[in-house]
């Protein structure tokens, strides 16, 4: 946007808060300015995070200089927002999923419906329903900042688990004929 569309942008938002001020309806009028402080707000917080990201000292250059911009919840939320972030789809949900406490695979995403399906990496955790509806959520939640376009996340029964690692140690030293072990016979 050069700076010529961002001042009619301005000028535009209030022209329209200075009909509602005339219109007479003050809470129409509150709340419009309530939604142009909001968003003020949101857009003010997405460009300190881009300095803020910008500005870090690295130890070495980054492969990709978007790369950390890319990467923060609110830059890439802003960025998908307004059709500029350079990944696909597929790209950004992985990126999400790379952001979850709990690892987890991506089992098919329908775009035309909006439906990722997803299903635990690994056979941890105990599997009981509130554990999977926390990592559902979780999944959720970051992909709603750099996946808008799920709208739905179903979670799919992980693989069958690996048995359990059977824990072998020392058997206990034998008893004496006293009945007491040899480390305690003395």
């Amino acid at each position: 946007m050069s700076a010529a569309a961002a001042e009619q942008a301005g000028r535009r938002v209030e022209e329209v808060l200075g009909r509602l001020d005339g219109s007479g309806d003050a809470g129409a009028r509150a709340a419009a300015e309530e939604v142009v402080r909001a968003l003020m707000e949101f857009y003010g917080g997405g460009l300190a995070r881009v300095v803020e990201l910008l500005g870090r000292p690295a130890a070495r250059p980054p492969a990709d200089p978007l790369d950390a911009l890319l990467g923060d919840e609110l830059v890439a939320s802003l960025l998908t927002l307004h059709g500029l972030h350079p990944e696909d789809a597929p790209a950004r949900i992985a990126r999400a999923l790379a952001t979850l406490p709990q690892p987890m695979e991506n089992a098919g995403f329908d775009p035309a419906g909006g439906v990722l399906r997803l299903r635990p990496a690994a056979s941890s955790g105990c599997g009981c329903s509130g554990s999977q509806e926390a990592a559902r959520q979780a999944a959720a939640d970051a992909l709603a900042c750099f996946a808008p376009e799920v709208t739905r996340v179903e979670l799919e029964p992980a693989g069958p688990r690996e048995p359990a690692l059977l824990q072998i140690g020392t058997r206990p030293p034998l008893a004496g004929a006293d009945g007491r072990s040899p480390a305690t016979a003395s």
